[in-house]
Formats: C-alpha cells, sequence, structure tokens
C-alpha cells in the first residue's frame, strides 16, 4: 500500500531552496547523503484538474490565516505577492532563492480529516 508521497521541485539554486525550507520555514529535514536533504512536509492532499496538458503538477501550503503567513514571510524577508481571493480560497505566492514561486493559500473548501 502507498504509505506516503515524495514531492521533487526542481530549481536553478537547488542549495539556496533546501536551505530556505530549513532555515526559513523550519521544516524538519534528513540528509539522505552529500548535503542532499529530504523536507519533512505538512500534511497534505491532492486534487486532481481538468487539463488538455498531463504532466503539469503544482504546489501550494495551506494555511489558516492567508496574512498572518504573509507577515510573518516578509519578516523573514522574503518576497510575497498579493493576496487574491478566488473562488477555492484566498491565494498569494512566494519567492524561492531558486527564483522559483511556491503558492500558498487559505482554503474556503472543505478538507479532508486526515489534516
Amino acid at each position: 500500500m502507498i504509505n506516503g508521497a515524495h514531492v521533487v521541485i526542481y530549481s536553478k539554486d537547488a542549495e539556496g531552496d533546501r536551505a530556505f525550507f530549513r532555515d526559513v520555514l523550519k521544516f524538519p529535514s534528513v540528509d539522505a547523503g552529500h548535503g542532499w536533504l529530504i523536507f519533512a512536509m505538512p500534511p497534505t492532499e491532492a486534487a486532481f484538474h481538468d487539463s488538455g496538458n498531463n504532466d503539469k503538477h503544482e504546489l501550494y501550503f495551506m494555511c489558516d490565516d492567508i496574512a498572518a503567513t504573509l507577515n510573518d514571510l516578509k519578516s523573514r524577508n522574503v518576497k510575497v505577492s498579493k493576496v487574491k481571493d478566488e473562488r477555492w480560497g484566498r491565494l498569494a505566492t512566494f519567492s524561492l532563492p531558486g527564483g522559483g514561486a511556491i503558492g500558498v493559500y487559505q482554503p474556503k473548501h472543505p478538507t479532508p480529516s486526515s489534516r
């Protein structure tokens, strides 16, 4: 049986992004060898959306209070976007050292009980 999920984030600065997850987001990690960190993630859910393309995947972190979360990230000198209200939640992004962006949102939809 499946017992977990492994997310891969591709980056132009993987070392910087690993340090960001470790030092800014404070996610626990293990060293899989040679400094290759693997991070524990918060509880996760998966959703499937209709699309004309396959092989496109997105990562969003969820929070209970988008304003407080963004203020916390800003206090750590993280660049964050403005909040957009969507039908399914309040959405923003934050920038990684490698130049990528990760979404963060406060959901309006119900979430599975395992969270």
